[in-house]
């Protein structure tokens, strides 16, 4: 007998390391007999305010009592947007998954915190929300990263592996049965703060790298950062972009801002075309707004013979929100979110912190 569950409907919300905003996809879920399928429903980006994109970016170096207060209003600025988007949609939603925005990442350390308190979404709301999804999995040993791989493998199993590039690029593919997943590089992070320094908020279609040449000498170090010799279990963040990053901008500080660009994309591209090839990955599905970046998805065609399949804007600008919303729907059903085989974890997990509402 087929079994149907009852369709959920759960409200993802993102906030990435790029600070391009607050992402929301309203996204129905349903499981016959494991195989899962989902429809969005609404979907929408809210842009920070200049205000909000200074916090966000800064409190990585806050005090303790700044970082709390600013988890709270970034809980209730989430929970705001969320109500606004129901009504604007006129939605029914059953719940709120929330991923927050991250401080830091540590694993190493056994911490990674992301804040927009899971409280005051339930609070603003009066929905169900579901939200410290990372927390879990680094108790276990895991990295807490990365979490989409659980909705590539089960809502776009029907592409060989799925590449996002967001801040920070990431991949997930299956090999041998057996699901993988890793941050590549920066991606987004490193053209927005490029681009900023021409007062751009990012390098649109990639014209600015386009217009300059690659400085050798920084593309040798930066393709010979320790990190692409570790093994695939890994994950970066902004402590690692901080500590690895800034220290090189200096050295080049001197150079055309267009020739920075342009190594950046150069070295993005090849590490991209790098873990395609040495995987001998056949097509890869794209998204993050990266997706957008004309050269620098002409410049990982030229490296690699994988097929790059670009999908339709919706599924390029949320699918991170949509995955997030269904790990709030596994979660909410007892059911795996976190996979171990890419995380590094002891076990898999159902991650997230659950704030019920009467």
């Amino acid at each position: 007998m087929t079994k149907i569950e009852k369709i959920h409907t759960i409200i993802g919300a993102m906030s990435g390391t790029s600070l391009d905003g607050l992402d929301l996809a309203a996204c129905q879920f349903i499981n016959t007999d494991g195989k899962y399928r989902f429809k969005v429903l609404a979907a929408e980006t809210c842009p920070y305010s200049n205000e909000m994109k200074e916090r966000l970016s800064g409190i990585y170096n806050s005090s303790a009592i700044q970082i709390t207060l600013l988890n709270k209003q970034f809980g209730q600025f989430v929970g705001e947007k969320v109500n606004l988007f129901i009504k604007k949609n006129k939605l029914n939603p059953d719940a709120v998954a929330s991923h927050g925005h991250t401080v830091f990442h540590q694993p190493q350390n056994g911490i990674s915190t992301q804040i927009g308190c899971g409280a005051n979404i339930a609070a603003v709301c009066n929905l169900t929300t579901v939200c410290d999804f990372r927390s879990v999995d680094v108790a276990l040993g895991g990295q807490g990263a990365p979490l989409v791989p659980i909705g590539d493998e089960l809502l776009f199993d029907s592409y060989e592996s799925c590449l996002n590039l967001g801040g920070i690029a990431n991949i997930s593919f299956s090999n041998h049965g057996k699901r993988l997943a890793f941050d590549i590089c920066i991606c987004n992070m490193i053209f927005n703060y490029v681009a900023n320094k021409l007062n751009k908020q990012f390098d649109e279609n990639g014209e600015i790298a386009k217009a300059g040449k690659p400085i050798i000498q920084l593309l040798q170090q930066l393709n010979n950062l320790p990190y692409y010799q570790e093994k695939n279990i890994k994950s970066l963040g902004y402590e690692w972009f901080e500590k690895n990053i800034f220290d090189l901008l200096k050295q080049f500080e001197n150079f055309k801002t267009e020739d920075v660009m342009a190594t950046f994309a150069q070295h993005i591209a090849e590490q991209i075309a790098d873990v395609l090839n040495k995987n001998n990955l056949k097509s890869v599905l794209v998204t993050g707004g990266g997706a957008f970046n004309g050269n620098l998805i002409a410049l990982i065609k030229q490296k690699t013979n994988a097929e790059i399949i670009i999908p339709e804007n919706e599924i390029i600008n949320f699918k991170e929100a949509v995955i997030f919303a269904f790990l709030g729907y596994l979660r909410l059903n007892k059911i795996t979110n976190t996979l171990a085989s890419v995380t590094g974890a002891r076990k898999n997990s159902i991650g997230g912190a659950v704030y019920l509402v009467n």
